[in-house]
């Protein structure tokens, strides 16, 4: 595959000049480390990986094109922020990925696959039209596909507001972001209700939920040894499947099966 120019999409969050804010704030600190370390955890767990071909849609800064490619899978990266790729070029030279400069929305003449294994993590919340780039992600899978799909949680971020003491903020359900400067708060949260129907209206089924950062952000303190730290990380892999604490997730990580299924067996 070769790069793509990138197109614009009216109301979407673009990135470009912000690859240094998201290493820094996304995965340079506690949150990143947590946030890859329950991906190592849970994926292995709640995919079926066999080396396939991998699309990862909003790759960003390829980490996690980089964990599927050291477990032997060909991966394309797809991005729309060049000094993104730029710097994922950088961490994944040497392993079996190709680039690919577009937005999600340009997947169907870019990368139009069908695809047996889409990874989309912490994408759609920064779309203005969520529900059809989620459409579109399903009709690029093939018949018994895969989706990983990550969703920055619209109840959790709730939650976070009221703890913060935003009451009247979290009453309006005035929670989207700006999507202007630097500020990293989505312009889309999504709740997993609205994952439930998407999924049902494009023949996925939900094979498994969990949540990510379920305990980490509402500490009063950051832990303040390895060990404390430990046992963060042990709580956060003990209930992200449990009910109800995978529902306060700060992101939700599904893994979508393109295959009908009927009401009455969806996840609920």
């Amino acid at each position: 595959m070769t790069d793509h120019n990138p197109l614009s999409s009216a109301g979407d969050r673009h990135f470009d000049g912000l690859a240094d804010k998201f290493a820094g704030s996304l995965y340079g600190g506690p949150r990143g480390e947590l946030r890859l370390a329950m991906l190592d955890e849970l994926l292995p767990r709640v995919l079926e990986l066999d080396g396939q071909p991998l699309l990862d849609v909003g790759g960003g800064l390829g980490q996690l094109s980089a964990w599927f490619a050291r477990r032997g899978h060909p991966v394309a990266l797809l991005e729309p922020a060049g000094d993104m790729l730029d710097q994922a070029r950088q961490l994944l030279d040497g392993l079996p990925v190709s680039f690919v400069q577009s937005p999600l929305q340009s997947l169907p003449e870019c990368a139009p696959g069908p695809w047996p294994l889409i990874a989309c993590h912490a994408v759609l919340e920064w779309l203005n039209d969520p529900r059809a780039a989620f459409a579109t992600l399903a009709e690029s899978l093939t018949p018994g596909g895969q989706l990983s799909l990550m969703v920055f949680n619209r109840d959790a971020l709730r939650f976070s507001n009221v703890v913060k003491g935003n009451l009247q903020k979290a009453l309006d359900d005035r929670l989207e972001g700006t999507g202007k400067r630097q500020r990293l708060t989505p312009i889309s949260p999504l709740c997993h209700e609205q994952i439930v129907v998407w999924s049902r209206d494009n023949g996925l089924a939900i094979r498994s939920v969990a949540g990510i950062r379920i305990f980490h952000d509402y500490l009063r303190q950051p832990p303040t040894s390895e060990a404390d730290w430990q046992r963060v990380i042990e709580l956060e892999k003990r209930y992200c499947q449990t009910e109800p604490h995978w529902r306060l997730g700060r992101y939700l990580l599904y893994t979508l099966v393109h295959e009908k299924r009927s009401t009455e067996e969806a996840f609920r």
